[in-house]
C-alpha cells in the first residue's frame, strides 16, 4: 500500500487534519438541524445525516479526480452551504420568539423530522463537496489514503454529531457558535471559489 511509503505517510498526515476541521463542521450543521427535534427523532436525523454524508462522500471520492478539474464547483457549494446557514439563522431566531419564556429543551427551536433531514441532506452535499476536495487534493496519486481518510472523517462526524445534538438540545446560546462555524466554512468555500474563477471571467 502506498500508505507506507514517506510521501503516503505525509499525504495521509494532511488528510487527518483536514478531517479533524471539516468533521467538526460537518458534525455541528447535524447536530444544529437534528436540535429541534425529540430525543428519537433526533437520533434518527444523525442517522440520516451520517449516511448521507457516507453515500455522498463514497460517490464523491470515485469521481473527486473529476470533481477537481470542475472550476466554480467549490463556489457553488459554498453559496448553497450558505443558504443553509441562513436558513437555520431564521429558525432559531424564530424558536427565540417561541420560547422567550421557557428553559431548558424548550430552548431548541421545534421543526419536523423532514425539515431536520432535508436541512442536513443538503448541507452535506455542499460539506462532503469540500471535505472530498480537500482530502482528494492532499492524497493525490495515493488513493489508499483517500479511503482511510474517508473512513476516519465519517467515525469522527458519528461521534461528535450525537455530542453537538445533546448540547444544543441544552445550551441553545452554542446554537450561534456552530451558525458562525457554518458560516465561516461557506465563506471560506465561496472565496476559494470566487479565486479559482477568476481567471476565466
Amino acid at each position: 500500500m502506498d500508505i507506507f511509503t514517506a510521501a503516503g505517510l505525509t499525504a495521509l498526515l494532511q488528510v487527518i487534519a483536514i478531517d479533524l476541521v471539516l468533521a467538526g463542521d460537518n458534525a455541528v450543521v447535524i447536530g444544529l438541524a437534528a436540535a429541534g427535534l425529540e430525543a428519537t427523532q433526533r437520533r434518527k436525523a444523525i442517522i440520516v445525516g451520517i449516511a448521507a454524508a457516507t453515500v455522498l462522500r463514497i460517490l464523491f471520492a470515485s469521481v473527486a479526480v473529476y470533481l477537481l478539474a470542475i472550476v466554480g464547483l467549490l463556489l457553488a457549494g459554498g453559496l448553497l452551504l450558505l443558504w443553509v446557514c441562513w436558513k437555520m439563522w431564521r429558525e432559531l431566531r424564530a424558536g427565540h420568539g417561541e420560547s422567550h419564556d421557557t428553559a431548558g429543551a424548550e430552548h431548541a427551536p421545534k421543526k419536523t423530522f423532514f425539515q431536520a433531514a432535508t436541512q442536513i441532506v443538503i448541507a452535506d452535499v455542499s460539506m462532503s463537496l469540500d471535505n472530498v476536495l480537500a482530502v482528494a487534493g492532499a492524497a493525490r496519486e495515493h488513493p489508499s489514503v483517500l479511503m482511510v481518510g474517508l473512513a476516519l472523517s465519517i467515525a469522527l462526524m458519528g461521534i461528535a454529531a450525537n455530542l453537538i445534538a445533546r448540547l444544543l438540545n441544552n445550551h441553545r446560546w452554542i446554537a450561534y457558535i456552530g451558525l458562525l462555524i457554518i458560516l465561516y466554512v461557506s465563506l471560506d468555500m465561496i472565496y476559494r471559489g470566487a479565486v479559482e474563477v477568476m481567471p476565466y471571467v
